[in-house]
């Protein structure tokens, strides 16, 4: 009975985390780390999409462009992808007005 609760335990924090790094876009997913190209296949071209700066590479021997892209709303809900250097990094969610 213990063992069974702490793998249930374990699971559900792994789906919760999951879910953080996740988007749906129609039956896919999108995830950080995703390219940008493999997201706009997936969810198609974003209602709005901006250049917010630059930042440094990880070496730092490089800059990199950081960009938002926003999809929906869906239910309400604007999500908003953040790439740097074409790498999804962020993934948030706004609740419309």
């Amino acid at each position: 009975m213990k063992t069974s609760s702490v793998v249930t335990l374990g699971l559900l924090l792994l789906c919760t985390a999951a879910r953080a790094d996740t988007m749906r876009c129609g039956s896919q997913l999108v995830s950080e780390g995703d390219r940008a190209f493999e997201v706009e296949e997936k969810c198609g071209r974003p209602i709005y999409r901006d250049q917010i700066g630059y930042t440094l590479g990880p070496s730092e021997r490089r800059e990199m462009l950081i960009e938002e892209w926003v999809y929906g709303p869906t239910n309400g809900v604007h999500s908003i992808l953040t790439f740097e250097g074409n790498r999804l990094t962020r993934i948030e969610r706004r609740r419309t007005r």
